[in-house]
C-alpha cells in the first residue's frame, strides 16, 4: 500500500483492532475509500518476546501502572490486542445489548458462519489444561472447553506463542480483516498517532495525526474511532467532546499456580477450557503462559523457589467483572479494586485453589492482580447512542469503550459484531 494520502476519503478509521478492522472491511467491500490509521506497527508477527513487549509492555502506551501498583495492559499494533490475546470467542450477551437498542444477533450469526470459531480438538488441548479439567471435574464443576478463534488444521501442538503473536496464521486476529480490507482498496498507515478529530459546524470532517515526526491531516465525511478503551476517550477529550477523565472497567485477573508431578509441559494454548459463573461475575480457565511470563508472575509473588518450575506448574486464571470506576485521563489510566471486586477475586481464588488441590498440585501461590480488557469508557447511552455516534455528526466509536455495562468477558467476538453492525449502518449513509 502507498503511504501517500489521498485528498479525501469516504471514511477514516482510527485504530485497527477488532472493531476498527471490521468497520474498515465492511466499508471497503462496498467500494468505499477507507483510510485506517494505526498507532502501532504493522510489522509481521514473529512470535517473539521482544516484539510482544513492544506491543503490550511500553509504559504509558501499551501498559499502565495503576494506583494500587497493578498493571493494565493493551495491545498497540495492527490488529490491536487480538494480536496477542488468547483467541477466546465468548459470545456477546445479546439481551444486555438489546436493552440498549443494539441487536447483535444477525451479526453474530454471520460471523459464526464465516470465522474459525469452536472448541479445540482433544489433540490441541495440552496436558496442563487436561489436568486442570480433571481436577475441576473431580469437584463436580461444569468445566468445559471454550470456543476459540483458532484454525486447528494449522495450529501446532506443543506451541506456546498465542500470547506473543502467532507467526503461523493459526490464530485469527483482526489483521485478517485488515488484509481483506486492503485487498478491496483500503489504505493502512501504521505508526500514525491521531491527535484529534477535526470538527466543522458540529460535524466530523477528518483527523489530525503525527507520523514520522510530521503533523498531517486527512479528510473524510465519516470518522470512526476504534482506539480502544483507553485511546478513544482520550481522543474525544482532545477533540473537546468529552471530559478530561472517563471511568471504565478493566476485568482484573489473578493467576493461581501450583506444581504437579508427572507433567513436563508449559507449551500449549491457554484458556482451552474453563468455567463461567456469570451470575457471580467470575470466570476461571487454565492459563499456561510462556516461561518468561510465568517467571514474571513468580518473581512478582516473591516465590523465587518456584522460578524454574514452569514445566511442572499448573496455572488457573481467575477473572472478574469489576465495578466501573477509576479514571482514564490524557496521560494516565488507573482504577483500584472496590470491596465487591475483592470479594469476587477471593471467591474465585479459593475455588482455583480447590481445583489445583484436586489436580494434585502443591506449592500453590498466586500473582498480584492485573488487567487486560479496558472498556466501558464511552458507554452506549452515556457517550455514544445506539448507532455508536459520539458527540458530533458522523463521528462514531467502535471498540471496547462502548460496552455499556461492567464486563468480565473476552470482548473480541462482541467487537466484531459491533463492527459488522456499524459498518453496515455506515454503508447506508
Amino acid at each position: 500500500m502507498t503511504d501517500a494520502l489521498s485528498p479525501s476519503y469516504d471514511a477514516i478509521v482510527v485504530g485497527s483492532g477488532p472493531g476498527g478492522a471490521t468497520v474498515a472491511r465492511q466499508l471497503a467491500r462496498r467500494a468505499r475509500r477507507v483510510l485506517v490509521l494505526e498507532q502501532g506497527s504493522a510489522a509481521p508477527l514473529a512470535g517473539t518476546l521482544g516484539q510482544m513487549a513492544k506491543i503490550a509492555a511500553v509504559p504509558g502506551k501499551g501498559m499502565f501502572i495503576q494506583r494500587d501498583a497493578s498493571l493494565l495492559v493493551q495491545g498497540i499494533t495492527a490488529g490491536g490486542s487480538s494480536a496477542v490475546n488468547f483467541a477466546t470467542a465468548a459470545a456477546p450477551p445479546l439481551e444486555m445489548f438489546a436493552s440498549y437498542g443494539v441487536d447483535l444477533a444477525p451479526s453474530l450469526r454471520e460471523l459464526r458462519a464465516e470465522l474459525p470459531i469452536g472448541p479445540l480438538p482433544d489433540t490441541l488441548v495440552g496436558p496442563m489444561a487436561a489436568r486442570i479439567m480433571q481436577g475441576a471435574h473431580a469437584l463436580g464443576l461444569d468445566w468445559q472447553k471454550l470456543d476459540k478463534m483458532i484454525r486447528p488444521q494449522i495450529c501446532r501442538s506443543g506451541c506456546w506463542r498465542c500470547a506473543y503473536g502467532c507467526p503461523f496464521g493459526a490464530k485469527w486476529t483482526a489483521r485478517d480483516f485488515l488484509d481483506e480490507a486492503g485487498k478491496h482498496g483500503a489504505q493502512l498507515l501504521d505508526r500514525a498517532k491521531v491527535l484529534r478529530v477535526v470538527l466543522e459546524n458540529g460535524r466530523a470532517t477528518g483527523v489530525e495525526f503525527k507520523r514520522d515526526g510530521q503533523l498531517q491531516r486527512a479528510h473524510a465525511p465519516i470518522v470512526v474511532l476504534a482506539g480502544g478503551g483507553v485511546g478513544s476517550p482520550r481522543l474525544l477529550h482532545s477533540s473537546g467532546l468529552r471530559p478530561r477523565a472517563s471511568s471504565f472497567f478493566n476485568d482484573p485477573v489473578i493467576a493461581v499456580m501450583g506444581s504437579v508431578s508427572g507433567i513436563d509441559g508449559g507449551a500449549e494454548v491457554p484458556m482451552a477450557a474453563g468455567l463461567r459463573m456469570d451470575a457471580d461475575g467470575i470466570t476461571l480457565a487454565d492459563m499456561t503462559l510462556p516461561e518468561p511470563m510465568y517467571q514474571g508472575f513468580t518473581a512478582q509473588a516473591g516465590r523465587f523457589d518456584r522460578l524454574f518450575a514452569h514445566r511442572h506448574t499448573l496455572s488457573v486464571m481467575v477473572k472478574i467483572r469489576d465495578e466501573i470506576g477509576g479514571a482514564i485521563g490524557p496521560r494516565w489510566a488507573s482504577k483500584c479494586l472496590q470491596p465487591s471486586d475483592r470479594k469476587k477475586l477471593e471467591t474465585g481464588v479459593e475455588l482455583a485453589r480447590e481445583i489445583l488441590a484436586a489436580a494434585g498440585a502443591t506449592h500453590v501461590f498466586q500473582s498480584r492482580h492485573f488487567a487486560a480488557h479496558p472498556g466501558g469508557s464511552v458507554r452506549i447511552g452515556d457517550g455514544v447512542d445506539s448507532d455508536l455516534q459520539a458527540g458530533a455528526k458522523n463521528l462514531f466509536v467502535c471498540d471496547a469503550s462502548v460496552i455499556p455495562q461492567a464486563w468480565g468477558l473476552p470482548p473480541t467476538l462482541t467487537l466484531l459484531c459491533l463492527g459488522t453492525r456499524l459498518g453496515e449502518h455506515l454503508a447506508r449513509l
